[in-house]
């Protein structure tokens, strides 16, 4: 069995569903940190069979909420003298803004330098938002 060391101090990034850890690896722009991070990908879980975790050793400044795009079920747990101090319940966020960007090329936020991209969640379950200028539908699954 593979084994992880704990963390002192730091962020688990934990139930991810399995394929979903490299993208939020990816999303937070890991493979960039000066710090110790794990991802773990396919490990045991009595609730899920199978799950992706990430352990990053250094409590930063990581907008953490717009996990809940990629993977709702994710639990954020803060660590700290090597004890959990507390447990985030993540959920899709209803608005989204500067993350997501919209596919339609004749969307204002195409063309225009300063606009931001601003999002609205349409469906919870299917993670579907919708472009608050021009209606388009993104799925973060699509």
């Amino acid at each position: 069995m593979l084994y992880i060391d704990s963390i002192a101090k730091g962020i688990v990034i934990d139930h991810i569903s399995p394929g979903h850890g490299f993208r939020i690896f990816q999303y937070l722009k890991l493979e960039k940190s000066d710090y110790t991070v794990a991802l773990i990908i396919n490990a045991p879980s009595k609730k899920k069979g199978r799950k992706d975790v990430i352990k990053i050793e250094k409590h930063t400044d990581l907008d953490l909420r717009i996990i809940g795009i990629i993977d709702p079920n994710v639990t954020i747990n803060i660590i700290r003298n090597e004890k959990i101090v507390e447990k985030i319940q993540l959920s899709p966020p209803e608005k989204v803004e500067g993350v997501i960007q919209c596919k339609n090329p004749r969307c204002v936020t195409s063309s225009e330098k300063n606009a931001i991209q601003t999002f609205s969640l349409l469906d919870k379950e299917e993670l579907s938002y919708k472009c608050d200028y021009c209606d388009t539908i993104y799925n973060w699954e699509a």
